[in-house]
């Protein structure tokens, strides 16, 4: 890295700081964190793609393609799910949330069922968003620090602090539109990544000789994640598809980082292609980012210079990166092999991926406490105070995310793997509790409860004691039992039924079978995609 590298860096993110001087004039709850619900299909798509894009992602995705063991092009067995998803949500969930006007989604709880559902939730989403949000800020300062010889400390306060500025400052239109020019810088490191990677290892004749043909074949219809003790069963193409999509079903409609993007479309014409442009655009740039790592790993195991300075950088991090050896394939090839310029664009499209995914969570966080707890025991709060106190809870959720970004220490390994199973016990009752809400009219909220808790303690007794069930199937296995019980339960016992308020359901037939034919398009060029290789 030379000055150059150092004056784009010190121009993102300066960049950042008059994105939310420009965007800080907001008067009211709509605007902070729902940017007035004036904001276009565009952005709000780029935004929500910006978040999944993020920067564990960038690093972490095309190192389990190229170099980790049991890895390959099943990675993109993850998009299966999501084109059905989109189309279950825009049918029968987020127009009623939509049209009910609420800023946080567990609100909508409360109307329906009462109190408890929804404080419950959100006091989880609260918990788990913001460890998780740690360990990702955490994961790229260990990172940068190994790659780049950034001190981990000044990694912490550049993504950390800059984020919550702009975040405190501009709201929901600050974060949305950063979002945007961030996506635009980490789509164009990755093509940067992809084409000096070809470049390096003579051209596209060459990868394709070389590439190891154990990490092309991304679908397998006989793993069922039934027999997953010993991690060989995992990414078959039934769990994947129905366990992912129960999974985005729940993120995309009842996780407020997205949800939240949902709410603060301009209309239900909005939402439909922002749904639209996420089931359609988020595979073809999985697919890039992986052929990345199909690039960058035949690469390392073509170039023995490659392999020395990944193992001299790992020896001399091991205690803090131990594990995280094949996460060093990215960040050490733009290092070692992109000119000063284009070293200081992917530090940023790094910290880009990582700012965009921290400044969702600060924000979703501030508006879930401010919705579900302050104005809710508060109900006439000035439209002052609760912009001012939403800023003030900016900086409170950004400095417990950094503080358990320093709390994850030497364990951060175990704990992205706790978090993404955790995610997977609450997914699946959380949306069956949204299901129960919108799409049943007699079930009460002791039905909607116990239907949680039991989904809830089901996936954990899973979790516990029978680990031959791959996690993906939580999510499905969690909703049913929730539906199941809350159905049930809410025909025995009686108590009052709360009516479901603005209940509202798309029925474009068009818009449903593009997405279904979708679905069977992309996993048709999934099979067929180790054939282009041979």
């Amino acid at each position: 890295m030379n000055y150059l590298d150092y004056f784009i860096i010190f121009f993102y993110l300066v960049g950042f700081l008059i994105i939310g001087y420009i965007f800080k004039k907001n008067k009211s709850s709509n605007d902070f964190f729902l940017g007035g619900r004036a904001i276009g299909w565009g952005p709000l798509s780029l935004s929500t793609m910006a978040t999944q894009l993020s920067a564990i992602s960038f690093i972490s995705a095309p190192a389990f393609v190229g170099l980790k063991e049991g890895g390959g092009l099943q990675w993109l067995t993850f998009e299966f799910g999501v084109p059905l998803a989109m189309a279950f949500l825009m049918i029968a969930i987020v127009p009623t949330l939509y049209k009910s006007g609420v800023v946080s989604v567990y609100e909508y709880l409360e109307n329906r069922f009462d109190a408890s559902s929804r404080l419950l939730i959100s006091i989880v989403f609260q918990i788990s968003r913001s460890v998780a949000a740690g360990v990702m800020i955490y994961t790229m300062a260990l990172i940068l620090q190994s790659a780049f010889n950034i001190d981990f400390w000044i990694s912490i306060i550049i993504i950390g602090l800059i984020t919550m500025i702009y975040s405190f400052q501009g709201g929901m239109k600050a974060v949305i539109w950063g979002d945007v020019i961030q996506m635009i810088i980490l789509f164009i490191g990755i093509i940067i990544c992809l084409i000096y990677g070809l470049n390096e290892l003579g051209g596209i004749d060459n990868f394709i000789k070389n590439i190891d043909v154990n990490r092309i074949n991304a679908v397998d219809f006989q793993k069922f994640g039934f027999n997953n003790s010993d991690k060989n069963d995992e990414f078959g193409f039934w769990p994947m598809v129905i366990g992912g999509f129960f999974l985005y079903a729940s993120y995309y409609g009842t996780d407020q980082t997205q949800s939240q993007r949902l709410l603060s479309a301009k209309d239900m014409g909005t939402i439909k292609k922002l749904l639209f442009a996420n089931a359609l655009f988020r595979f073809p740039i999985t697919l890039i980012y992986c052929i990345m790592g199909l690039v960058l790993g035949t690469l390392f195991y073509q170039d023995v210079i490659f392999q020395e300075t990944i193992n001299t950088v790992y020896q001399s991090n091991i205690s803090s990166i131990e594990g995280k050896k094949a996460d060093l394939m990215v960040p050490v090839f733009i290092v070692n092999y992109l000119p000063n310029g284009v070293i200081g664009i992917l530090i940023v499209a790094i910290m880009s991926a990582a700012m965009s995914s921290l400044s969702s969570a600060i924000n979703s966080l501030s508006a879930v406490t401010m919705e579900d707890f302050v104005k809710r025991f508060n109900p006439k709060i000035t439209n002052e105070n609760y912009i001012k106190k939403s800023r003030i809870f900016s900086i409170i959720w950004g400095l417990a995310c950094l503080f358990f970004a320093l709390l994850t220490g030497n364990i951060e390994g175990t704990i992205i793997e706790v978090i993404n199973k955790i995610g997977s016990v609450f997914y699946g009752p959380i949306l069956g509790a949204f299901i129960l809400a919108i799409m049943t009219k007699n079930t009460h909220a002791l039905g909607a409860n116990i239907g949680i808790l039991l989904g809830v303690t089901f996936n954990i007794y899973l979790w516990l004691f029978v680990p031959s069930i791959f996690w993906f199937w939580w999510n499905a296995i969690g909703c049913f039992i929730t539906l199941f019980f809350g159905i049930i339960i809410s025909k025995i016992v009686t108590r009052k039924i709360n009516e479901a308020k603005d209940v509202t359901y798309f029925a474009g037939r068009k818009e449903i079978l593009t997405l279904v034919f979708y679905f069977i398009f992309i996993v048709l060029i999934s099979i067929f995609l180790p054939s282009l290789f041979n």
